[in-house]
């Protein structure tokens, strides 16, 4: 692999996955009002993971030859973040644990939302479609294979940076019950937002 072309792809990921959107607002919420955002983190990178095989291995071309299939990723992902904005936006504060945790859901429930998040999350399927081929060098090892490891750096900044926000989240409004429920309310409207958006987005492009 061209080492040039792994430091571009490494900045341009790091970058990515340092803006705001609908990972961010989850994974917020996840470490404000779960005992741990871990599961959903785990959910968040396995569906991640399994795009990043699909790319690799060519599904991904079908996604682009076939519209139907990236309409109905849209809309199922759009009204998925918007059913998950409205439950939060709708729900009272969370009880908190005898060590001052917000107790949410079972460990299973936060990986499958965390996984839908990011499985049904378009735009992180059109990004790795587009960002993977570019940077693969047509020398040494198969273009899969570059693929596969460009994929498996892009988890490891996704795991270190939400990371980070879910603990930076936790240790900034853990003590502070109205931030929290701040923070929770605005998450869940930013998930409603991006919903809508891109629900909107891809009616005006028919």
């Amino acid at each position: 692999m061209n080492p040039a072309l792994v430091a571009q792809f490494w900045t341009i990921g790091v970058l990515l996955t340092l803006t705001p959107g609908a990972d961010w607002a989850y994974i917020m919420g996840a470490g404000v009002r779960a005992k741990s955002a871990a599961p959903s983190i785990l959910g968040m990178l396995t569906a991640y993971a399994l795009v990043i095989a699909a790319v690799a291995l060519g599904v991904g071309a079908l996604v682009t030859q076939f519209p139907v299939v990236l309409t109905t990723l849209t809309l199922g992902g759009g009204a998925y973040l918007i059913w998950l904005g409205v439950t939060a936006l709708l729900k009272r504060a969370e009880p908190v644990g005898p060590h001052g945790e917000p107790i949410v859901g079972s460990a299973a429930s936060q990986f499958l939302r965390g996984a839908g998040v990011s499985g049904f999350n378009p735009k992180g399927l059109l990004l790795l479609l587009a960002l993977l081929p570019q940077f693969t060098s047509p020398t040494g090892m198969p273009a899969a294979v570059q693929m596969l490891v460009l994929g498996a750096i892009q988890l490891a900044d996704i795991a270190v940076i939400y990371t980070l926000v879910a603990l930076l989240a936790r240790r900034l409004l853990r003590s502070r019950p109205r931030a929290l429920v701040i923070v929770g309310k605005l998450s869940g409207a930013m998930m409603v937002l991006i919903g809508v958006s891109l629900l909107v987005e891809r009616f005006l492009q028919h």
